[in-house]
């Protein structure tokens, strides 16, 4: 409309970060667009996010460059103040308004999507930075007063599918950055965790079985036979669990029981963000503008996607990896054997023990420990043709 005119600002907020973008209107032409990402520290120090996101656009701007009027998305904490401010700027009236129906509404919809845009842009490259990265590790290692950097870090998530299937994902965050590479799935034997603190323990105890089993091999016959480690054999510098007090001291129940000291463990509540350390009886709250906070986050966010979408898995050489993974007798050569072979859960399937025990490092013995896992997924609800755990 020839009408619309003015300044139309939106603030799109993800977690503890948020950007805002601005339309500049004059005669229902669009003259001008910018986006900006909120500075946490001033709106700590008092201001909500409208009113430090005015400050990023108009603290600098020239009185003839300030509207008449403001639209807004969000109504701010204190627009009588903002007002005055902008007024003493301009040297003339400043009106805010939070329009609530028309063409303002449907035009401040498309500045929110800018700024939405904005900030996912921010967030990605923040994500692949490592100095930001380096960062966040450090914080880590101070506020949760680990003995050393976690460069490694692995989280686990527990998802229940249709209240029947329990699965828990393990995701690997090294240096600060994911390697989904080395992110794995388990199907908890609902028979001994019948909620999610037991599976928290069950999921805990088979990985650091793993994590035992593979300290006792011999690294260099490894390299000199051109083979690799498991990837099961690199430790953690820190667990987290997608969880509060339960779900640490179930985790830290499964590290004692094993005898395993030199991993750090902390859990990350969902509903505000408290970060949950092994024996204490309080939570720690992490700064909102936390690196370290925000890297924690991401992971759970990470482990809690990777889980739920687990039924959904077609013909994944993840699910597969998953699969042979739960048979310890299987080391990273010969699962590559079996993989290169089969290809595929289903083909492993419908393999006899015979024709298991000739692919190259297999044998008879470990054929048929190899067979039996099968035939026993194969009664626990998992359809071999796709690796997609079953409704019931």
């Amino acid at each position: 409309s020839d009408e619309l005119d003015g300044e139309f600002i939106s603030l799109h907020e993800e977690g503890l970060h948020a950007a805002g973008s601005i339309f500049i209107v004059r005669r229902g032409s669009i003259k001008g667009s910018r986006s900006w990402i909120v500075d946490q520290e001033r709106a700590l120090e008092g201001d909500d996010q409208i009113g430090s996101l005015f400050f990023s656009i108009y603290s600098q701007s020239a009185p003839a460059d300030i509207p008449s009027e403001v639209f807004v998305n969000h109504e701010p904490v204190d627009r009588v103040a903002l007002e005055e401010w902008l007024t003493s700027l301009r040297g003339s009236k400043v009106s805010i308004k939070v329009p609530q129906r028309g063409e303002k509404v449907e035009l401040l919809q498309t500045v929110e999507r800018n700024a939405h845009y904005a900030l996912v842009q921010y967030l990605s490259k923040r994500a692949t930075d490592a100095a930001v990265s380096g960062k966040a590790l450090l914080e880590l290692e101070e506020e949760l007063q680990l003995s050393r950097t976690p460069l490694r870090i692995e989280c686990y998530d527990i998802s229940n599918i249709s209240g029947t299937s329990v699965v828990a994902s393990m995701v690997v965050f090294e240096d600060g950055l994911a390697k989904k590479s080395e992110y794995r799935r388990f199907i908890i034997d609902t028979d001994t965790a019948q909620d999610d603190t037991r599976a928290m323990h069950q999921v805990i105890t088979r990985r650091m079985k793993r994590l035992l089993a593979d300290r006792t091999v011999n690294q260099s016959e490894v390299a000199e036979t051109g083979g690799k480690l498991s990837k099961f054999a690199y430790p953690p510098q820190l667990i987290v669990v997608d969880g509060g007090a339960p779900q640490v001291a179930a985790a830290q129940r499964a590290l004692d029981e094993l005898g395993i000291t030199d991993v750090a463990l902390c859990g990350l509540a969902k509903r505000l963000e408290e970060v949950w350390m092994p024996g204490d009886k309080d939570p720690l709250i992490l700064p909102r503008t936390s690196e370290g906070m925000y890297l924690l986050q991401r992971i759970r966010d990470e482990a809690h996607r990777f889980a739920i979408t687990f039924h959904r898995s077609r013909r994944s050489k993840v699910m597969l990896e998953s699969l042979l993974d739960e048979i310890p007798q299987l080391g990273e050569t010969r699962r590559a054997a079996l993989l290169d072979r089969f290809g595929s859960v289903t083909a492993m399937r419908k393999a006899s023990a015979e024709e298991l025990a000739s692919t190259p490092g297999i044998g008879a013995t470990i054929a048929a420990i190899i067979f039996g896992h099968l035939q026993n997924l194969s009664q626990s609800g998992v359809d071999m043709a796709t690796g997609e755990i079953l409704d019931s």
